[in-house]
């Protein structure tokens, strides 16, 4: 398993070769491989499509403009050898989805470094640890102190469970929020999923289908069960068993997909 970006950073810390000095500061300088994160960006936005799929951002995202900012905040840094405050004003999102993506964005550029891969990898992570904190601390400001101890335990015991679990906003077919499976059923991080149109993940074939139960389940109560097929990020066609459930809050009705593969 690889480890994650704040596991890698707190060894990167522990290293006689260095890394960030305190939460902003100096960081080990990397022209070469400052020049070669801003030479190369097209091509790591054209990685980056290939292993997110259909959860790849627009390019007018909010999404894309953290991509773009971190890209400049990561190079500036690493040609100057210190680390400024990351520039975040403005941006909204979703600071989970954007999590997630950043850590694609650093998979997509390594893969593109390869032999330098390590080394990019080992140069970002203090980099990635800071950016992703500042953006946490940017958009706790803006949201609600937590979910309610109820709705956590409930989704504890979601991500718990081994079939695909995805909670689809019924008005235009968002993905609100998903499990783990979910995310590997699909070949995306969980969290990268966040937002996307459920239904681009679905082949053309099928899409009237899924309408078809995702309405039926808004007009009723009863829960729905059908077989479909689902369309992972590398394009490979997967046939599955789904049931789906109404639930309706004040604001909106979700309809509670549980995918499990044929």
């Amino acid at each position: 398993m690889q480890p994650t970006s704040a596991e890698r950073a707190a060894r990167l810390r522990a290293s006689p070769r260095g890394g960030a000095a305190g939460r902003f500061g100096c960081v080990s300088g990397a022209p070469d491989l400052a020049a070669f994160l801003i030479a190369r960006r097209a091509a790591i936005e054209t990685t980056l499509a290939q292993r997110l799929g259909p959860a790849t951002p627009s390019a007018a995202s909010a999404e894309a403009e953290v991509l773009r900012r971190f890209r400049s905040f990561a190079a500036a840094a690493l040609m100057r050898g210190s680390a400024d405050p990351p520039s975040l004003d403005g941006l909204r999102g979703s600071e989970r989805r954007a999590s997630a993506l950043l850590d694609a964005w650093v998979a997509a550029a390594a893969q593109l470094a390869d032999p330098e891969s390590v080394r990019l990898r080992e140069a970002l992570a203090p980099l990635l640890e800071q950016f992703q904190g500042a953006l946490r601390q940017t958009t706790t400001g803006r949201r609600a102190r937590g979910a309610p101890r109820v709705r956590r335990a409930v989704m504890a015991a979601i991500d718990r469970v081994a079939d695909a679990f995805l909670a689809l906003d019924t008005e235009d077919g968002r993905i609100v929020d998903a499990n783990p499976a979910a995310g590997s059923l699909l070949g995306v991080a969980r969290d990268a999923l966040l937002g996307v149109d459920a239904l681009s993940f679905v082949p053309d074939g099928a899409r009237d289908g899924w309408w078809v139960e995702l309405d039926a389940v808004t007009e009723g109560t009863e829960p729905r069960r059908f077989a479909t097929r689902v369309r992972d990020a590398s394009g490979r066609e997967l046939p599955v068993d789904c049931s789906v459930t109404r639930f309706a809050t004040r604001e909106r009705t979700l309809a509670l997909v549980v995918a499990r593969p044929c």
